[in-house]
C-alpha cells in the first residue's frame, strides 16, 4: 500500500467502534515479563505524565507475542517507510498501542477481538493467520477492510477493527520523534519580538519609549543561567 494512499485513509476513514471477540485459536502465549520500563514517546511529556506512563509500563504486557506481531505488520502497512522517515514501528507505534490499551482499557475487547477476527479470515482464506501470510496476501486482505464505503458487508467487523488500527497508528506515530519531524513541527516554542519595525514607526511619528524598549521589545539573544 503506497504511504501517501495510507495516510489519506487515516483522515477518510470511518470512526472505531467495539468488535466482539472472535473465536479463533492462534498462540495465546502472553509475555509475563513486564514492558521496557522507561516510556516509548518523552518528546514534550511533563515529568508526571512520564511517571504515569512508566507505571502502566510495568504491569503484564496485554497482548500475547502473536497479536504484537500482527499489530506491527499492520501499523506498517498503514504507515509504511518511505523517503521522508521511517515506519509506523521504527517509530514505536506498536509499543504506542500496548500503552493505550493499559491507558484507555475500552480499548483491549476491539483491539483483541479484531486481531482474532483477522486472523480468521486469514484462516479461511489462506489457511495460515495473518502473520504467517505472504505480503501480498496481507495486502489483498487489508485491501477489504480499508475502504469502508467499497467493503463488502459480511467485512464489517474487520473495517471496525482496522479503521481503530488505523486511527492509533496516525496518533502514534505523529505523536513521536519520528512523526514529528515529518511534518515539521516545532513544538511549543516562545517567540522573539523585536516590536513594530523602525520605519513603520517613523512612518505614524511614533517612537517607543526607553522603559517599553527594556520591558517589552528587548530580549537576550542568550537565555539566561
Amino acid at each position: 500500500m503506497d504511504r501517501r494512499k495510507s495516510l489519506k485513509l487515516i483522515v477518510t476513514g470511518a470512526v472505531a467502534a467495539p468488535i466482539a471477540i472472535a473465536g479463533c485459536k492462534t498462540d495465546d502465549k502472553k509475555t509475563t515479563a513486564a514492558n521496557a520500563a522507561e516510556p516509548v514517546f518523552t518528546l514534550d511529556r511533563n515529568p508526571d505524565e512520564l511517571l504515569y506512563e512508566k507505571k502502566l509500563l510495568a504491569e503484564e504486557k496485554f497482548f500475547t507475542d502473536h497479536e504484537f506481531a500482527t499489530i506491527t505488520l499492520l501499523a506498517d502497512i498503514i504507515i509504511p517507510k518511505d523517503e521522508i522517515s521511517g515506519s509506523a514501528s521504527d517509530a514505536k507505534v506498536p509499543e504506542f498501542i500496548e500503552f493505550i490499551v493499559h491507558d484507555m482499557p475500552s480499548h483491549q475487547i476491539p483491539l483483541k477481538g479484531g486481531l482474532r477476527w483477522l486472523d480468521m479470515q486469514c484462516l479461511k482464506k489462506y489457511e495460515k493467520t495473518f502473520k504467517e501470510c505472504t505480503a501480498a496476501q496481507q495486502i489483498e486482505m487489508v485491501d477489504q477492510i480499508a475502504y469502508p464505503k467499497k467493503a463488502k458487508p459480511e467485512m464489517t467487523q474487520g473495517v471496525k477493527f482496522f479503521s481503530l488500527m488505523r486511527d492509533l497508528t496516525a496518533t502514534g506515530f505523529y505523536t513521536s520523534e519520528i512523526g514529528v519531524k515529518d511534518i515539521g513541527y516545532q513544538g511549543n516554542k516562545p517567540t522573539q519580538w523585536n516590536g513594530v519595525p523602525a520605519e513603520v514607526l517613523a512612518q505614524y511619528k511614533l517612537a517607543y519609549t526607553e522603559k517599553e524598549l527594556k520591558e517589552c521589545v528587548s530580549f537576550d539573544s542568550k537565555p539566561s543561567a
